[in-house]
């Protein structure tokens, strides 16, 4: 793996995991809408991750042999999350209720989303130390090919 895949791979990791903690932040800022502009409330977001694949060469040949080290991740795409069921609270006050009384609200829940807030985070911090890392590496070996 050259000096430069290590930085591409660590970039593309630190774009992923931006892109992440700016769907995370939507999704917090979101957690009390009951209407949205589609009619009904809003729905979390999740991203999925992938592989990102070049289609050169030479990286298609490593990984037919088995000696491939990857060219980093981008997201695919920005889903909602169907799985986790809304949350119905009773409030025959609110605008929003139904003829029975009840709200339904997102089902963002606010411990999940800081937990994976500090996940995201913490991802980013260690692309950051790996392209530091990097950036270490390449500088010592300019040094030496100086002296």
């Amino acid at each position: 793996m050259g000096l430069f895949n290590s930085f591409n791979i660590s970039a593309s990791g630190m774009t992923a995991e931006r892109l992440r903690t700016d769907v995370i932040a939507n999704n917090i800022a979101n957690s009390e809408t009951t209407r949205t502009s589609n009619g009904g409330p809003y729905v979390r977001q999740t991203l999925v991750f992938e592989e990102k694949r070049d289609s050169v060469f030479k990286n298609v040949f490593e990984r037919a042999m088995g000696d491939y080290n990857g060219t980093g991740v981008k997201v695919d795409a920005i889903i909602q999350d169907t799985s986790t069921p809304m949350n119905l609270v009773y409030d025959p006050d609110h605008p929003d209720a139904d003829e029975n009384g009840y709200v339904t609200y997102p089902n963002v829940n606010i411990v999940t989303e800081m937990t994976n807030l500090i996940d995201a985070t913490r991802a980013y911090e260690a692309n950051v130390t790996a392209f530091n890392a990097s950036k270490a590496i390449a500088s010592k070996g300019l040094e030496i090919a100086d002296a």
